[in-house]
């Protein structure tokens, strides 16, 4: 998705920035202070030119979005900046939301210099939108790297490739509506009966089996209750492959499950 070295340079920004600005008390900071921030986040983070690519006071039908980020005339997401003294709400995503469907951008980041929030913008009716990741650079599990995993499908280089089309595409594709519905597919329920008759000796039919996975699907369980087979993670052994393959070129960087937090 970047180069190894943009990768390298965009995880020590991640530090910095946390360093520069989240190890100190800062709590009183307004929404103009916490403006320089962000102009730190997309530029030393995200790697967009200042001026030609970032836009700040954007106007949307006679208010002001904080910033849109654009390449070559394209605009690709915009941020709603909130100040760093005060927790992002519901009212806040709303006006992100508004400007973007607005405008028609599809994404929208609503921060407060500490907490960031990722949104894809449904233009469906009525308008929605998905929660795609949230980082928290002031939690006790915020883990430079993790957010890296994250934030890389916002960097310009990864943009310009239509990183943001593959986030949304597997963030889509692990949605719990989507992953309940395969549930029911001819293939998992013949595989569920051949597994029970297998492990209890008797038969099942699809109607039972279709009505246990309702059952599942609808009900809450107790997580301690689940019996959950463990699965080892290939995901560093793929990594140093694709590193001897391409140690000079591109270092994927694959989404999280919800991709995100």
């Amino acid at each position: 998705m970047i180069t190894a070295g943009k990768t390298e340079k965009m995880l020590a920004a991640i530090k910095d920035y946390k360093k520069r600005y989240l190890t100190k008390t800062i709590g009183d900071l307004d929404e103009s202070g916490t403006r320089i921030m962000i102009n730190t986040f997309l530029t030393s983070i995200l790697g967009y030119q200042e001026l030609e690519e970032i836009k700040t006071e954007y106007m949307i039908k006679g208010t002001y979005a904080d910033y849109i980020v654009q390449i070559g005339g394209k605009r690709h997401f915009l941020v709603e900046v909130k100040a760093f003294s005060i927790d992002l709400s519901d009212k806040h995503l709303r006006q992100a939301v508004n400007y973007g469907a607005n405008e028609g951008i599809d994404w929208a980041i609503l921060t407060n210099g500490r907490q960031f929030q990722l949104y894809k913008i449904v233009f469906e009716k009525p308008i929605s939108e998905k929660l795609v990741f949230e980082l928290d650079f002031t939690s006790p599990e915020f883990n430079a790297k993790e957010a890296l995993e994250d934030l890389a499908y916002l960097h310009r280089d990864a943009v310009v490739k239509k990183s943001l089309n593959d986030l949304w595409s597997r963030h889509s594709a692990l949605d719990p509506l989507n992953i309940a519905g395969l549930l029911f597919a001819p293939q998992v329920v013949a595989f569920l009966r051949k597994e029970l008759k297998s492990k209890y000796d008797s038969k099942f039919e699809e109607d039972e089996i279709i009505e246990t996975l309702n059952e599942i699907v609808c009900t809450e369980i107790p997580a301690e209750k689940l019996k959950i087979p463990r699965f080892k993670s290939k995901k560093k052994k793929a990594i140093k492959k694709d590193e001897a393959q391409e140690s000079s070129s591109e270092l994927p960087v694959h989404a999280h499950g919800e991709i995100s937090k």
